[in-house]
């Protein structure tokens, strides 16, 4: 979509339509775009996506901690992958955030779901003291080594 140190209502507006004809043009549908406040955001950038069918959704006035989850996985990812590897080009970084979107959900462990990930439970504790012993653990690196999953081996 691009960037800028200054974004005014204008350049805002026309990183709207961008992303726009980007989501019609991969064939993605977003339902919900969630957006503060700010001033240099104009009517204009919600007309454009009220016509795409997506609906724009205001975060809470005096609400700091409203859009927490996004701002902790942007960090997370910051500091997981991209603080850690060089990216080639905006083909290279879709890739490694592919690649790390399916680890963050399938595997990484969370402390706020008792150390499962999004989209697998946590396997059950082994109790055996001989099985503990003999355990044999397998790790799978991800996008060259900088993520790495651990598994139990069958």
């Amino acid at each position: 979509m691009g960037t800028t140190a200054h974004p005014t209502t204008s350049w805002v507006t026309q990183a709207v339509k961008n992303l726009v004809m980007d989501l019609e043009e991969a064939g993605c549908r977003a339902r919900y775009l969630i957006r503060d406040r700010d001033g240099k955001f104009p009517a204009l950038m919600d007309e454009i996506l009220a016509e795409a069918g997506i609906r724009t959704v205001l975060t809470g006035i005096r609400r700091p901690r409203m859009n927490a989850v996004m701002e902790r996985w942007v960090q997370s990812c910051r500091r997981e992958l991209l603080d850690r590897c060089l990216l080639w080009n905006e083909r290279h970084l879709r890739h490694a955030l592919r690649e790390y979107e399916r680890f963050y959900n399938q595997h990484r462990a969370h402390q706020a779901l008792a150390q499962a990930a999004p989209l697998r439970t946590v396997p059950d504790p082994i109790t055996d003291t001989g099985r503990i012993a003999e355990l044999n653990v397998r790790r799978r690196d991800r996008l060259g080594g900088v993520l790495h999953e651990y598994s139990h081996a069958a």
